[in-house]
């Protein structure tokens, strides 16, 4: 097991999200234990996290939740977990260009 961390600045928005968790590879198992989206700008902006399957289906962990000017949105934390398999993502974008910042926390298996 290994903990892992992976932080972007500037996510993407709806047409190019930013992946937050990288491709999980065949054999792994990957425990997301924290997602945060916090905004940078000075305006409210909506920040959206999916989990994309290798299947190809694909939920959202949240859509379009609102995050004031200098808040964070907490989409995986406390009690709540997410299990990715191989082939597995986790994207995010934001309403506006440079507006966002994300921090993704992640034990592999």
């Amino acid at each position: 097991m290994a903990f892992k961390s992976k932080a972007l600045e500037n996510i993407g928005q709806v047409g190019s999200p930013s992946q937050a968790l990288p491709t999980i590879s065949n054999g792994t198992t990957a425990t997301v234990i924290g997602l945060s989206i916090a905004n940078t700008s000075a305006a409210p902006i909506y920040g959206t996290a999916k989990l994309n399957k290798a299947d190809g289906s694909k939920g959202s962990l949240i859509k379009d939740g609102v995050i004031v000017p200098g808040g964070t949105l907490i989409v995986v934390g406390g009690d709540q977990k997410v299990v990715a398999e191989a082939g597995d993502t986790i994207t995010c974008y934001s309403s506006a260009a440079n507006s966002a910042d994300i921090v993704c926390s992640y034990l592999l298996e």
